[in-house]
């Protein structure tokens, strides 16, 4: 099921939660709405759920506009962070629930409701576990029921608010790849809403960053991350080291000196704007004669890297750079580097 959002807005009173929204969604696509708290993703959920009606502009379900259609009609699946089972339920009970209450006309019969909901279970990895009740589940296991729970209304879209948030670090690595594995065996369109851009880059076909009710930039976790759209999502996705600095005819200059590196001339000879890059994207220059000067101020060690906090020229700007474990620095000692790969972000007149 394609899910189209056109030109959607949403005020509530004298807030503007979402500003002029527009995305496709593909049929199928597992898409991640990411970004800050108040960025408006779980808004823009809630309107696809029909949850919250738009201020203005449409949304489409295929060729139909479902934009005032209350979430009955629409016939989504949802799962919030905290499971919301009903705790005087059996798990197969929980599963079958919105079959059960279903108009008498689309109901199934109460042993068909059965055998999907044990269906449902096998491939969520809960066999056997189908008469205890949510007091006697883990958290993951609860987060499981609950997807099984939404997916048993075969439902024209998923949708998950925060799913992983109330679980611990390793339960939701398990988990992020035990869904992408659902949903490639059943190929629902879903959308799922978070903060964590690791969970996104990891999960997403597509990520869809968010800022203050605008959508920033739509692309692949490599598009996000390799070739951010603005300075917002260079700082929001990974780490990001930035510094302010000027365009003297094509060669960046930072603090007055020249960087090494070279970039488009602006028409008057002289334009500022943010260098952006990553720590694993610096190289060190061992003679010292070029590139980016600083000197050490803090050393710590990373997974496989080691992280290295320098001071910068006059302006004392800190950034950190990663080095090989094997490369030995000391505190106070000069170093200079250069980068491989950077961004370039020019200040608008």
């Amino acid at each position: 099921m394609e899910v189209s959002i056109r030109d959607v807005s949403k005020d509530f009173d004298t807030f503007a939660a979402l500003h002029t929204i527009s995305l496709e969604i593909r049929s199928g696509e597992l898409i991640a709405l990411l970004g800050p708290s108040g960025s408006g993703k779980t808004t823009l959920l809630r309107l696809i759920a029909g949850l919250e009606s738009p201020s203005r502009g449409t949304v489409f379900f295929g060729d139909e506009d479902a934009s005032m259609k209350p979430v009955q009609d629409r016939n989504v699946g949802f799962v919030f962070q905290h499971y919301a089972l009903f705790r005087h339920m059996t798990v197969v009970q929980n599963i079958g629930f919105g079959l059960k209450v279903r108009p008498a006309r689309t109901r199934p019969a109460k042993a068909e409701i059965r055998r999907r909901a044990l269906e449902l279970l096998d491939l969520v990895q809960l066999s056997g576990l189908e008469n205890r009740y949510p007091a006697q589940l883990s958290g993951g296991q609860r987060q499981r029921v609950a997807l099984a729970r939404a997916l048993a209304i075969e439902p024209r879209v998923l949708l998950l608010d925060e799913p992983f948030g109330a679980l611990d670090a390793q339960v939701r690595k398990d988990l992020r790849r035990w869904l992408r594995e659902i949903h490639d065996r059943t190929g629902h369109t879903t959308v799922f809403v978070t903060h964590d851009q690791e969970e996104a880059l990891e999960l997403a076909d597509r990520v869809v960053v968010m800022s203050q009710g605008r959508i920033e930039q739509v692309g692949s976790p490599d598009e996000i991350y390799d070739h951010p759209a603005s300075p917002f999502v260079h700082r929001f996705i990974g780490e990001a080291a930035e510094l302010p600095i000027e365009i003297d005819h094509g060669s960046i200059v930072f603090d007055g000196e020249p960087t090494g590196l070279s970039a488009v001339a602006p028409a008057d000879g002289l334009q500022s704007g943010t260098l952006f890059f990553r720590p694993d994207d610096a190289c060190v220059q061992n003679d010292g004669a070029h590139g980016l000067r600083g000197v050490v101020t803090g050393i710590r060690r990373l997974a496989g890297a080691r992280r290295v906090e320098l001071r910068l020229g006059r302006s004392g700007h800190r950034v950190e750079i990663a080095l090989p474990v094997t490369h030995s620095v000391a505190l106070s000692e000069p170093l200079a580097f250069t980068l491989r790969k950077w961004q370039l972000f020019v200040n608008r007149a």
